[in-house]
């Protein structure tokens, strides 16, 4: 055990003795071992490039409120809670784990136990929680302050694992001194090393003469949840040891040169600083949105930015306009405006499902090589779901650094970095950086485009919770498609609003159909108002205007704005079907006499397997296309590039079939930018029936008369079906009440009633009719039609208590709301799921969902050996996926094994009940290849494989599959 001699600087040059042997990390492979004293400066010195070079303006403005010295006091907080952060290690209860180090320690007088004496107790002593206790004591004693102050700072110390300390904990702890010194002749020593090291940083680090002033302060929560983050990370970055070498190897380095060095060998992107945008609108959206020749700024958009500039503070905003409006576009516009006056340092960009995530992905990096840089600036970028590795937009920025990053959050501690899909360095603006990957870390990236569920996380108690609102802190946040949310994830949604309007972070919440009672909701969560108080939001929710633009900033007043629309209309014949499939198809064959496209859309994958069976026989397989969520996910992404290739926009699209039907499920009423001449849909709530009349006469073809299309089908009409109508009161199919519920469903009809056939209020005029058409199917003093109200009445009932039953079971897991200033964390994440954030457990608390099986498909020969699916097609490099050799007693190439992940497979709800669940896996199990399961094989280590035989199918946990390129995955009874 070597220390270090000749000349002294920093805290090495104030310390001497014993607390030179106290130890903070140990490589039991190489013997190489790392002082506390040398493990406290490099994380202070980590905490003072991060605060200087990457930490966002608006954080560091969140922290420099607070303090009485503003900027100056929050920089020497931010270093000096980095460097004590491990101050708990100078205990007997860490430091006895290494035999040959505590000997050394015993050699100069400090006496301790061995591990195995301790026995159980040393875990009441975890060495966060022992330095919160010590840094506690020694600012009460030695510099005045009370109990009741060291909390709000200590707590960042405590929590650097990941999880602030229970009350309970702390407790326990102050009944079991001698795990912090060792009782008898080396308790003083214990005493004076511990205080030595804290006097050594508050000296080195500047607060020494700032302790006493800082005892007044009373530290917002949010303020201690983003110090706490910033240690954990500082904390990470030194420990690394690629970055920051043991002894004695590193041990005559200076720490200048360590986080010189360390630094350089890091290159961790920037935050974005963005700069005011153009005063000209037309301008500004030209040159961010390549604009074509001609076009104009739509008044939503202009209203939006005008909004974002004028607002007395960022705060949230809330646009609500018709589908092709451009909201995406003002959302972006309004999101530069926002991040110019706050600080902001990225924008997250929230949506519903992977696959409009995938959607806005290269949009938003289209956006990104438009704004203006700095000289060297460069940005990190994220897709952030769980199959991002699989997307190849993301994949060509990812690049191999020249450090190998720490990984914490991968569960066999290794992490396998992919190399870029191009063959070339990402460009120098936009990388996909490898220390910011992996489960915790990843949303600290400035750009960041996933689904809804990585910003419900900030709202789930989970561990290394801060470190997602540290993520979050420092953005723009924009929110699309806010009605897809149900009354569950709703209640993550508003608890988060709170916390990010508490943050002062700008949000930007998008919505084509917004019910009034939802967007006031939003709203007072985000601003922090509370029943009772005295200002009135009503306002908010009698707005009938649309569109409408709603903003507030935090503790706020709401402000409303009113743009026209865009101009262009359409009014759509709204027309009930009977439920017979042989009747849709003569309806069909009707209307597609002279030619058209089609668009179908069944509340249920097995109602749409059902119809395309009958419709191709109608019209021919060639003629009939299925898309569902039951798609291989290198399928589901093909079939979406195929529809938005064939009925996209006509400026985009090629190859407009002449007559085709596209059968699908909910996958086509989100962010698809999709056209059809004719719609047919199952009845499901009013909002999303909207945004399926969104695909309908999307865009001009042939003038305003849309002379292009077939002229039977130049008039926009919706076929809506799914419904016994022949009843008194309209009874929906089975599957769609199971999917929605009885109430929605017969409040979207009521509200339809006048527009349906031979109805006083024949057509949907759109987009005047969207928001009376919302409100009436979501406001609950809305008449129903005579002779309803029984049935309106008992599915009301019905709906009310699964609402309150989702709200209680929300709640179990929810973060709690932000409490008075100066109340420590404590117990911030208690009762909570642990390090189930982002895996299918936490994605299933926040979304209300039963916990999912996922497989990767493959085939199985008769031959006993596993390939690739065969009808794969050739990448873009021309190599053949198909039929590629998977061998099991070895690591598949890296081709095979990539291409065999990006066939992964969610399994439908019937493999979600826990019975069937634990037969499916028992089952999977079997196919189970040691070979596989190591670090090279980072595609599929882990994965359960799901092998087809030669005719596609398989049997499992009592159920018969079948798989096709064509019509994805059937499931039935094995017994059918």
């Amino acid at each position: 055990m070597t220390v270090e001699g000749g000349p002294h600087t920093g805290m090495r040059a104030r310390l001497r003795g014993p607390v030179l042997r106290v130890w903070a990390k140990h490589d039991r492979d190489s013997d190489g071992w790392l002082p506390l004293w040398r493990h406290m400066e490099d994380s202070a010195a980590v905490a003072g490039r991060l605060w200087d070079e990457w930490l966002p303006l608006s954080v560091r403005r969140l922290i420099a409120a607070e303090l009485p010295d503003s900027a100056d006091d929050a920089r020497r907080l931010a270093v000096w809670l980095a460097g004590v952060h491990d101050i708990g290690k100078a205990t007997p209860a860490f430091a006895c784990q290494v035999e040959s180090l505590a000997e050394a320690m015993q050699a100069d007088g400090l006496d301790m136990r061995s591990q195995r004496s301790m026995g159980a107790d040393r875990k009441l002593a975890p060495h966060g929680l022992a330095g919160q206790v010590l840094l506690g004591e020694w600012l009460e004693n030695q510099h005045g302050w009370a109990v009741s102050q060291t909390g709000q700072f200590t707590v960042a110390v405590g929590g650097h694992h990941g999880v602030p300390p229970e009350h309970g904990q702390i407790t326990a702890l102050d009944r079991h001194p001698q795990l912090l010194r060792t009782p008898g002749r080396s308790e003083v020593l214990w005493q004076r090393v511990q205080q030595e090291l804290l006097e050594a940083c508050a000296a080195e680090f500047g607060v020494q003469d700032r302790l006493g002033t800082w005892r007044s302060v009373k530290l917002p929560q949010p303020v201690q949840v983003v110090l706490t983050a910033l240690v954990i990370v500082s904390d990470w970055i030194a420990s690394n040891p690629d970055l920051f070498p043991y002894f004695p190897q590193d041990a005559s380095r200076s720490s200048e040169d360590r986080i010189t060095a360390a630094w350089r060998g890091l290159n961790l992107p920037g935050a974005w600083r963005a700069a005011e945008p153009p005063a000209d609108l037309q301008e500004l959206f030209a040159s961010r949105f390549a604009l074509p020749p001609g076009a104009r700024v739509r008044p939503v958009q202009t209203a939006a930015v005008e909004l974002a500039r004028t607002m007395e503070e960022p705060g949230l905003l809330v646009i609500e306009a018709p589908m092709g409006e451009g909201k995406t576009e003002a959302a972006l516009g309004a999101a530069e405006v926002f991040a110019a006056r706050s600080g902001a340092g990225g924008v997250f960009f929230a949506l519903p499902t992977m696959a409009t995530g995938n959607a806005m992905f290269p949009r938003l990096l289209n956006w990104l090589e438009r704004l203006p840089a700095h000289d060297g600036a460069r940005h990190s970028v994220l897709l952030a779901h769980s199959k991002s590795a699989l997307n190849d937009d993301f994949t060509d920025l990812m690049e191999r650094g020249p450090v190998k990053a720490l990984d914490l959050d991968a569960a066999d501690g290794s992490q396998e970095l992919r190399p870029s899909r191009s063959g070339r360095a990402a460009s120098a603006e936009l990388v996909a950086h490898s220390w910011l990957r992996g489960r915790k870390k990843a949303m600290l990236s400035s750009f960041v485009a996933g689904t809804i569920d990585q910003l419900l996380f900030a709202g789930l108690k989970s561990r290394h919770l801060a470190l997602r609102h540290l993520a979050i802190a420092g953005k723009v946040v924009v929110i699309d498609e806010a009605h897809a949310y149900d009354t569950y994830m709703s209640s993550y949604l508003d608890r988060v609003l709170s916390w990010l309007g508490a943050y002062r972070v700008p949000v930007v919440v998008l919505s084509a159909t917004l019910p009034a009672t939802r967007r006031r909701e939003l709203v007072e969560a985000y601003a922090g108002r509370r029943k009772g108080d005295s200002y009135d939001f009503d306002t908010v929710s009698q707005a009938g205007d649309y569109p409408l633009l709603t903003a507030v900033s935090p503790g706020g007043t709401p402000v409303l704005r009113r743009p026209p629309a865009s101009g262009r209309g359409v009014d759509v014949e709204i027309e009930r079907i009977d439920d017979d499939l042989d009747l849709l198809a003569d309806r069909l064959e009707d209307a597609l006499e002279d030619g058209g496209c089609v668009l179908v859309v069944r509340n249920t994958v097995r109602r749409v397997l059902d119809a395309a069976k009958v419709l191709r026989k109608r019209f021919g397989d060639a003629h009939v296309t299925v898309a569902h969520s039951c798609f291989i996910d290198v399928d589901r992404a093909a079939k979406d590039a195929s529809l938005l290739r064939r009925f996209g926009p006509p400026e985009k699209a090629e190859g407009r079939p002449t007559r085709h039907v596209v059968v699908a499920s909910q996958v086509a009423e989100q962010s698809l930018d999709v056209d059809f001449d004719l719609l047919v849909t199952d009845l499901c709530p009013a909002d999303l029936l909207l945004q399926r009349m969104g695909r309908l006469h999307r865009h001009l073809r042939g003038g305003e008369k849309q002379t292009e299309r077939p002229e039977r089908l130049r008039a926009a009409r919706c076929l809506v079906s799914g419904v016994d109508w022949a009843v008194g009161v309209p009874e929906p199919v089975r599957g769609s009440v199971a999917v929605y519920g009885a109430y929605a469903l017969l409040r979207s009809a009521a509200a339809l009633l006048p527009h349906l056939d031979g109805g006083p209020r024949r057509p949907v005029r759109l987009p005047a009719d969207i928001s009376p058409l919302v409100q009436h199917a979501y406001a609950e003093d809305s008449p129903v039609p005579e002779g309803w109200e029984q049935d309106v009445e008992a599915a009301r009932a019905r709906y009310d208590e699964y609402r309150a039953d989702q709200a209680e079971r929300a709640a179990t897991f929810r973060l709690g709301a932000v409490a008075r200033p100066g109340r420590p964390l404590f117990g911030w994440v208690t009762a909570g799921v642990g390090d189930a954030d982002d895996t299918s457990r936490g994605k299933a608390q926040v979304r209300d969902s039963r916990e999912s099986l996922e497989v990767v498909v493959v085939q199985k020969k008769p031959d006993g050996t596993l390939t690739t699916v065969p009808w794969l097609v050739p990448d873009s490099w021309g190599r053949t996926l198909a039929d590629l050799a998977l061998p099991a007693d070895q690591v598949p190439t890296a081709l095979a094994a990539r291409t065999a992940a990006s066939c992964g497979l969610r399994l439908p709800i019937q493999f979600s009940y826990a019975e069937t669940m634990d037969r499916a896996i028992s089952e999977l199990e079997e196919l189970h290849f040691p070979a596989w399961q190591v670090k090279d094989s980072h595609w599929l280590a882990g994965q359960l494989i799901l092998a087809l035989d030669e005719d596609c199918q398989t049997q499992l946990a009592g159920f018969t599959l079948r798989y096709s390129k064509s019509d994805g995955l059937e499931v039935t009874r094995a017994t059918e």
